[in-house]
Order: structure tokens, then C-alpha cells, then sequence
């Protein structure tokens, strides 16, 4: 690679304007362990072509591997005299954020014995010469200047100069979070557990969920092959991979659930002897966007079982009694594939108060026939749990609250400040950020639900995005970005709330939203 290496040095300093060469150069020098001077040709094509995708992750993946001493994943084997096939001490590939990108960060500075070098390569510290750097053309307004001579300035011990460094990347990069001491739960609640990312362990006992089993492996109900996963044609069956750990806050949601399936098929002996069934029904409720669905998707990925979705569309028909064959088809497919978990969304749509519909309606019907699958003559639900979720439970009929059917309805409200923090850290870890304090942020989103926090993360990107296009200067996410999409952004749940405070004041006789009466009162908003 060497000669191949000394080639493309002599093409750049022959074209030294041409970002696609020095694209592909970095691309071979980070490949060859060799991640400042990457770091420098991958700046200088960026400052030629400020719209190169491929340039600026050169960028990210040069610094994060200059900062902690990593080589590429798929790095080819060095060749040549002096190479050696053993691995360098204290090398490690570079933990990616959730979604599979890096960060981008510098987060340190590395030991001499972290940083690779090419066989040949001068040791830390020795004079290189240096590859010419690419002149903006002066018929070109607009672009950047390239990079030119080297700014010298007191190297580090491990021999990168981070003065030299920060002048090829053009900015000062503080780090992505700005730490502060850890945000207290609320009395009687237990803290939040940021969502779990590739390369970090479980936090199953933290979360209160049961501990692997032994050998390290997570905990997994088999389920029957004795079907095809196609389906039917009118189900959409998937295979889960979040858990309960991935989910932030909502404590008193996983502890019911816990409670009421998850523990008993893991003990299915213990279960039995208490007379515990291996079937149920939880219906979650609560403002939009408060994570309903992945709740219940992570539900199925705790026991590996299969996730089975159903909305009205996958139900309602023309002709009539079909929509009732279709509804009695999911649930038989269901049944097939448990243990399972049975996910009806906007369950007020298909299992509304028969009161509200006229003695011809067809959905009359279809709700009867629900309450037959849920638990009626015939209906064998063993191993199959039943979640609903619904924005609107007082619309939904009374005969699916009893027990048997939903057996417990259960709040899901905007998540406190610990599950505030872990969502926000989640949405933010995929991009480069700098300077963030994470502390202020979450004290003014009170009320947020987590689609907000997501929306508010991809708004403050956009805000970055467009003035890094409009400077031709890449920069990372800032607090100043935050600070303006707050102004933005306002939480979707008020209005939710505001409608709920009429039925927690004049339809609760019987204490069914008695722990949305508290959390109104907590707000000051009865």
C-alpha cells in the first residue's frame, strides 16, 4: 500500500484542487493507520467541496480514530518491511452512536502506544513533508480556501499537534455534553436508564427487569414454527429486537407489565402453581407521542416472541360479516405463532362504545366480535398478550375494561426530567454536537412527550445544517441551535390534557383515571 500511498502523494501535490483525489487518498491513509493525515486531506477536499458527504465523514471517522488510537474496522493488513501481524496494544474499533454513525467527537487525546503508524512512517514528533495544499480557484466565488501551510504550535505528548489539528478543521470542537450532577427522580420513582446503544451493556437488572440467564444469553421464549411468518395477507408479523431497557422512564408502565406477562412466561411452573394464566390484556393510554407503540414493541423483544400489529385497516372490509372473518383470522394467526404479542393501535376505532353506533352499523358487530376473541367460548389465548393503545380511552367500550379482557388500563404520560435527559442523549448521540447542556434543556421541556424531544433534536440539526451550508463550514450541533428550536417547537401535549381534564372531572365515578387526576393536579391544571 506504500507505493500506492506515494503515488497518490504525488498526484495531489500535481492536482492539488481536486477533492475527489484527496477524498480518496484520506480513505487509503485512514485505512493504513495513519488517521492525521487523513484527518488533513480530508479538511482540505472538504474546503473544495463543502457538499461532500464522503469528505466530511472521512472528517468525523479521521478525528474519532486520531483521538482514540483506532484503525477502521475493515482495515487491510499492512504489508511491507517492518509490518507486523500482531495487534497494537490498546486498540479497539471506535463504539458507534445508535443508528450506526459515529459521533465525530474528540474525546481525548492517545498514549504514543495507541497511535498506529505505516511501516516507514517517522516516529511522533518528526518533521514530515508536507502534501501541497489545494488553492480555492480564484474564478470560483465562493469556495473556501483550501488549507496552507501547516500552523505550528506545542505538540501533544503523544506527537499530534491538536494546535494544527484545530486549524485544518477550522473550529474548536468542546465536547458533545456539558456534564452536570445527575437529575434527581422524583420521591418513590426510580431513575431513568438512558436507552441502551450498540456497544453498551444491558441494563435489564438496573431497569428492574429479571437478569439474563445463565451464560450471559438474554432470556427467550421459543416460539412455535409450525406457520410461516408470512401470515395470513392481513398481518404484519415481525421479529422485535428493543427490550424494556431501551425504553426510558415509564417505570410504572414496565412494572405492571412485568407483573402481568412478561415474569409468568419466564416462570411458567411458578405460574401455574399461583393459577396465574399465560394469557392477558393491557390497554395504554395517554397523550400522542408518548410511546405507546415502541412500548409495546419491546414487549415482544424481551421474550423474542413475534409482534403483531393491527389497525382498522387491516380489519374493516365492504362486504359485511367479512370485517368480522378478518378479525377472527388475526387472532387465529395469533394464536398460532405465541407466544406473541397482539398490538391493536387506535383501539378506540376498533373496539368504539357500541352506544355511538346506530342498530345497521357494521362496527356494532366487529366490536362483538372482539370481545368474543379477547375472552369468550373457544378462545384459548395462552401465551398470547393483548396491548392496546389508544389516545382516547372513554371512548372505548366499557365491555373491554373488565377483567378477562384488558384487565388493567395504564397511563402513559410525558416522560420526567431522568427520561427527558436519556431521550434527548439518544436523538443526539447519531450527530455532531458540542458544548450541549443537557441539564437546561430538560428544565424547559416540561410537558414534552418523546416525539417532541425527537422533533426538537431533528429541528436544532436542521438549524446547524443550513448554517454550515450557507458558511461552507461544517460545525456541530450548539447550544445556540437548542436555544432556537425551543423557540420553535412547543409540546403536543396540552391539548390532550386540556380535553382529559373535562372527563377526569365529570366522568370518573368509578377511579378509572384517577392517576390522570393526580398528574393533573401535580400541573396545577384541576
Amino acid at each position: 500500500m506504500s507505493d500506492a500511498l506515494a503515488a497518490l502523494a504525488a498526484a495531489v501535490a500535481a492536482a492539488p484542487s481536486s477533492a475527489p483525489l484527496r477524498v480518496h487518498y484520506a480513505s487509503l491513509l485512514l485505512a493504513a493507520g495513519r488517521p492525521v493525515e487523513a484527518l488533513e486531506q480530508a479538511s482540505a477536499a472538504l474546503r473544495i467541496d463543502p457538499a461532500d458527504g464522503e469528505a466530511l465523514r472521512l472528517v468525523q471517522d479521521s478525528a474519532v480514530a486520531a483521538a482514540t488510537g483506532a484503525r477502521p474496522a475493515a482495515d487491510p493488513p499492512a504489508t511491507g518491511p517492518g509490518a507486523s501481524s500482531a495487534p497494537v496494544a490498546g486498540l479497539h474499533a471506535p463504539t458507534s452512536a445508535p443508528g450506526g454513525h459515529d459521533d465525530g467527537i474528540i474525546t481525548g487525546v492517545p498514549s504514543d502506544a495507541t497511535v498506529p503508524r505505516a511501516p516507514g512512517a517517522p516516529a511522533p514528533g518528526t518533521p514530515t513533508a508536507e502534501v501541497p495544499a489545494a488553492p480555492a480557484p480564484a474564478s470560483t466565488p465562493g469556495v473556501p480556501a483550501a488549507p496552507g501551510p501547516a500552523v505550528s504550535g506545542p505538540a501533544a505528548p503523544s506527537g499530534i499537534d491538536w494546535d494544527r489539528l484545530e486549524h485544518e478543521v477550522g473550529v474548536h470542537v468542546p465536547a458533545p455534553f456539558v456534564e452536570t450532577p445527575a437529575v434527581e427522580a422524583p420521591p418513590g420513582q426510580a431513575p431513568a436508564v438512558p436507552p441502551a446503544g450498540p456497544g453498551s451493556a444491558p441494563h435489564e437488572e438496573a431497569d428492574g427487569a429479571a437478569p439474563p440467564a445463565p451464560g450471559g444469553q438474554p432470556f427467550l421464549v421459543p416460539a412455535r414454527d409450525d406457520a410461516p411468518d408470512d401470515g395470513s395477507g392481513l398481518l404484519e408479523v415481525s421479529r422485535e429486537t428493543v427490550t424494556l431497557a431501551d425504553v426510558g422512564g415509564l417505570e410504572p408502565v414496565k412494572q405492571r407489565i412485568r407483573e402481568a406477562f412478561l415474569e409468568p412466561m419466564r416462570h411458567q411452573a411458578i405460574a401455574k402453581a399461583f393459577g396465574k394464566s399465560l394469557r392477558g390484556g393491557l390497554l395504554l393510554y395517554g397523550p400522542p407521542g408518548t410511546g405507546k407503540t415502541y412500548m409495546a414493541r419491546a414487549v415482544a423483544g424481551e421474550l423474542g416472541a413475534r409482534f403483531l400489529t393491527v389497525t382498522l385497516a387491516d380489519i374493516l372490509d365492504k362486504y359485511i360479516g367479512e370485517s368480522e372473518q378478518n378479525l377472527h383470522a388475526l387472532f387465529q394467526r395469533a394464536r398460532q405463532l405465541a407466544p406473541a404479542v397482539l398490538f391493536l393501535d387506535e383501539v378506540d376505532a376498533i373496539g368504539g362504545k357500541r352506544a355511538q353506533y346506530s342498530g345497521s352499523s357494521g362496527m356494532r358487530t366487529v366490536v362483538n366480535q372482539l370481545l368474543q376473541e379477547m375472552d369468550g367460548i373457544g378462545s384459548d389465548n395462552d401465551g398470547l398478550f393483548v396491548l392496546g393503545a389508544t389516545n382516547h380511552p372513554w371512548d372505548v367500550d366499557t365491555a373491554l375494561l373488565r377483567p378477562g379482557r384488558f384487565d388493567r388500563v395504564v397511563l402513559v404520560l410525558p416522560p420526567d426530567e431522568p427520561a427527558r435527559e436519556a431521550i434527548l442523549r439518544h436523538h443526539l448521540a447519531g450527530r455532531p454536537v458540542a458544548g450541549i447542556d443537557l441539564r437546561s434543556v430538560v428544565q424547559r421541556t416540561d410537558g414534552f412527550s418523546g416525539a417532541d424531544l425527537e422533533h426538537l433534536a431533528a429541528t436544532a440539526a436542521e438549524k446547524a445544517m443550513m448554517d454550515s451550508i450557507a458558511s461552507g463550514q461544517v460545525r456541530p450541533i450548539t447550544m445556540a441551535d437548542l436555544d432556537a428550536a425551543l423557540a420553535d417547537v412547543r409540546p403536543s401535549t396540552t391539548a390532550w390534557l386540556q380535553s382529559a381534564r373535562n372527563v377526569v372531572t365529570f366522568a370518573n365515578n368509578d377511579g378509572r383515571y384517577d392517576d390522570l387526576a393526580a398528574y393533573l393536579r401535580a400541573r396545577r391544571m384541576l
